[in-house]
């Protein structure tokens, strides 16, 4: 039975993916995608559509969906919360704070903004929401050793992203109105910002680090045990929350870094993977939440661009509309199971 769902979960994903690739704002034939594909000849404006937006913005919503869809599902079992998500320890914050420095403060300073020279403003920006997103998640190792609860961890990363968001009122406050615009269409999230040679180096990125979140699996399902029930099976529980939070951390931080904030996938996919294959088993739910973050982010992509509306409609406006039903959904159901046993 499993085996089918994932293989279904397989299937929507390549139908999706050839669906990203079919539909927008330019209405391209399904032959002369297939010819595109192939690297047969076609409109010279089709083949540019195809090979430096869609396909760009759909390998990127793939990889992008599942890295945040395996974050939040590390979240949620380390703070054993069913509300924690990616930016629960203000790791997508302080990838903000980084970028409010490169769009906002240089501009203060030196009179032009980095963001605004072209591809150099770009790696600027990648470099500092990387930057910015490292920075807090040391802080939060760090202080991982020295705080014993996930509560007071967690109230901690909360606080962290109060402190992050304050700083960047400020340097809102301060700067000109055209550099505030650049940092809020960078803070509304998308998938298109990555194409070509940064296409591929995220990509290969994601690549690495998803396999090795899958190493964590045996910890994540004894650490669902509860602490002293897992020290007690010869879990190094420090350790392995730890090696769960950087892993989860650091997935954040690349994402952000490359599509901005993308909100509400992490927080409700791993909640929908728990929902369709009804297990807690994290060898399950790991390559689960995977496909399902990848399929709705696909979806998201998909609802962004649709025919119809000029540009794209920002990422996670969409996401929000799709994640919040989800999440009520499947917490309405979870209620209702509760109350019939």
């Amino acid at each position: 039975m499993r085996a089918s769902r994932f293989i279904v979960l397989l299937i929507g994903i390549v139908v999706l993916a050839i669906v990203n690739l079919l539909l927008g704002s330019v209405e391209i034939p399904v032959a002369d995608v297939c010819r595109i594909l192939v690297g047969g000849e076609s409109n010279e404006i089709w083949t540019n559509i195809i090979w430096k937006s869609r396909l760009p913005q759909a390998l990127t919503a793939i990889v992008a969906g599942a890295g945040l869809a395996v974050s939040g599902l590390q979240m949620q079992t380390v703070f054993r919360n069913p509300l924690a998500g990616p930016s629960v320890l203000g790791i997508s914050n302080g990838s903000a704070l980084g970028v409010a420095f490169v769009v906002l403060l240089s501009g203060r300073i030196g009179g032009v903004a980095l963001s605004r020279l072209g591809y150099l403003g770009d790696a600027a920006m990648s470099v500092a929401a990387i930057i910015g997103a490292l920075a807090v998640l040391m802080l939060i190792v760090w202080l991982s050793q020295k705080v014993k609860g996930n509560v007071t961890l967690l109230i901690i990363g909360v606080m962290i992203g109060y402190l992050a968001n304050a700083i960047i009122g400020v340097l809102k406050f301060l700067s000109p109105e055209e550099d505030v615009k650049s940092f809020v269409v960078w803070g509304l999230g998308s998938f298109s910002r990555v194409s070509g040679d940064e296409m591929i180096l995220f990509v290969v990125l994601m690549c690495v680090l998803l396999p090795l979140a899958c190493l964590l699996v045996k910890s994540m399902n004894l650490l669902l045990l509860g602490d002293r029930y897992a020290a007690n099976l010869g879990l190094n529980i420090k350790r392995a929350r730890l090696l769960v939070i950087v892993s989860s951390g650091v997935l954040v931080a690349i994402v952000t870094a490359y599509c901005g904030p993308i909100m509400f996938i992490g927080l409700a996919v791993p909640h929908l993977a728990r929902a369709i294959f009804r297990s807690s088993d994290h060898c399950v739910l790991m390559p689960a939440t995977m496909l399902c973050g990848a399929a709705l982010a696909l979806v998201c992509n998909l609802i962004a661009r649709m025919p119809g509306f000029e540009g794209a409609l920002p990422v996670n406006s969409v996401t929000a509309l799709v994640g919040a039903p989800v999440i009520a959904a499947v917490l309405f159901r979870r209620r209702k199971d509760e109350v019939n046993e």
